[in-house]
């Protein structure tokens, strides 16, 4: 069997055809793997019609739904390298990452139309997309765009040959780009591969597992997910995005038994009313991770009888890095576990030597299922990929018995007076308080300390104050660590992945610190 991530979806459709594949909660459509395998087939069938072949790029905007899923599948199989589009961005902001990608087909939904229709307007040589493709009502589409559906059916369903493997490019999967312009990922069907053996082998996952699909598809958090669901047979429950109530109706209905969940998604989860009236009984566990992943969160959920899983990874590493297991979720309380299974985990200082237990490094990962490269950018891969080690950029913590805490971005730690302050350790603390629903620190230039924390809260309760919740805190953490200032928002902004956008939050509240 070639090692081609698509052909999976082939086995999975002749080994168990009439397992349900996908569950599309938008729409109420369910497939099987073997319908799932067919459209795959299709899709690809008619993408090599336009003339795209092996290494070309071709780019996906959409919404978690069937056609995302079997695009991906059957691109694959092609050897057609998937871009997938972060569809909250702009238009300014696809068409570089469609220019830099060098995609030159994009598959869109519907819901895109405006923000495809400004990209087709755009100067020639904005972008090299020559084919437009628009899943939805035929009728309505743009008259650039052909229809994905008449597409998909004017081809058959056989198998069609394979025609990548290994080391051939996968997908090319952009960065969020917070600190300046996003870098492309490039995986290929080894990395994940691997990236598949190792989530399978440190998540307790079964064969007809449920699993709900809430963060999107153009994430790792998600995709990643998709391919281990495939390879284990699973039946994946897709959300059109996440809401809070959607997800508890899901989970009662669809009998999920398994599910991947960043933070902030656990809490608007904790703030629906009456969560205790929903029946989660068929739910063993939820991973999460993409941020440090608040002690009070995992007890509000272990009183409510839900198992969190912290897990650590990143784009870059195909999503693996570490995982606490079962055993450990509640007595590790806080911890983001051990390295996976087929993964090197170490916590270094600034010279690259192994940190002593309780002494903060950056943490480094490798394996064989990381990046190959940051895609035309081999001054920031030879930055990241050093000697086999994917170096991070986030601080953690390691115990005396190899235990990971993960505590913030090395960029986004506070030096005051020469001590670290880690604002994950704030946060937690201020997500502690009854009154608090969201919390980001960041740091403030300070005259006298260089640089002091400032806190960013969503209330709860309209009359907690500034002075009352730094009091709570001065109860809870150092001198040194304490926000000279509270500002009160209505939300804070957030990447797809539920990442505090921290340089918005600095434009925003740039001091300087009060002192």
């Amino acid at each position: 069997m070639q090692n081609n991530i698509g052909l999976f979806l082939t086995k999975r459709a002749h080994t168990n055809p009439d397992l349900e594949a996908i569950v599309d909660h938008a729409t109420a459509r369910r497939f099987t793997y073997a319908e799932c395998n067919g459209r795959a087939n299709q899709i690809a069938r008619a993408v090599q019609d336009k003339g795209i072949s092996k290494g070309d790029r071709v780019a996906l905007l959409a919404m978690n739904g069937p056609e995302f899923v079997e695009t991906f599948f059957g691109l694959a199989k092609l050897g057609v390298v998937v871009v997938p589009l972060n569809w909250r961005l702009v238009a300014h902001e696809l068409a570089y990452i469609l220019k830099n990608s060098g995609a030159s087909m994009l598959i869109y939904s519907g819901e895109f139309k405006q923000s495809v229709a400004n990209l087709y307007d755009m100067p020639p040589g904005e972008t090299n997309i020559s084919h437009w493709v628009e899943i939805g009502d035929a009728q309505t589409r743009h008259i650039f765009a052909e229809p994905y559906e008449e597409l998909l059916s004017a081809q058959h369903a056989d198998e069609l040959p394979i025609n990548a493997s290994d080391d051939d490019l996968l997908f090319i999967m952009y960065t969020s780009g917070t600190t300046g312009l996003p870098k492309g990922a490039v995986h290929t069907h080894k990395t994940m591969l691997w990236a598949i053996l190792t989530f399978s082998a440190g998540a307790e996952l079964r064969f007809r597992d449920r699993y709900a699909l809430a963060l999107p598809l153009f994430h790792v958090g998600a995709l990643l997910p998709l391919m281990v669901n495939v390879y284990c047979g699973i039946t994946n429950v897709l959300l059109r995005q996440f809401n809070a109530q959607v997800m508890w109706e899901t989970i009662e209905h669809e009998r999920i038994t398994v599910t991947l969940a960043v933070p902030s998604m656990l809490n608007f989860m904790l703030e629906v009313p009456n969560v205790q009236n929903y029946d989660y009984s068929s739910l063993r566990w939820a991973i999460s991770g993409a941020t440090p992943v608040p002690v009070t969160l995992i007890e509000r959920f272990a009183e409510i009888g839900i198992e969190i899983h912290q897990a650590y990874g990143l784009t870059e590493s195909g999503g693996p890095g570490c995982i606490i297991s079962p055993d450990d979720a509640l007595k590790r309380i806080g911890s983001t576990g051990k390295a996976f299974f087929f993964t090197e985990v170490r916590v270094v200082d600034g010279a690259g030597q192994s940190v002593q237990p309780g002494e903060p490094g950056e943490v480094l990962i490798k394996g064989q299922h990381i990046m190959k490269e940051y895609w035309n950018n081999p001054e920031a891969t030879a930055e990241t990929i050093r000697d086999g080690w994917l170096y991070t950029g986030d601080v953690a913590l390691v115990d005396e018995d190899g235990f990971i805490t993960i505590h913030d971005r090395v960029k986004d730690m506070v030096i005051s007076g020469g001590e670290n302050v880690y604002p994950a350790e704030i946060e937690n603390t201020l997500l502690s308080h009854p009154s608090v629903v969201e919390a980001a620190v960041i740091g403030q230039p300070s005259e006298r300390w260089g640089e002091s924390p400032f806190a960013i809260v969503v209330r709860r309760d309209e009359t907690l104050s500034e002075a009352a919740l730094l009091q709570y805190c001065a109860e809870k953490l150092a001198r040194f660590k304490l926000p000279k200032g509270v500002g009160f928002v209505e939300e804070i902004p957030r990447n797809p992945t539920g990442k505090a956008l921290k340089r918005i939050l600095r434009e925003r509240f740039p001091g300087p610190a009060k002192e």
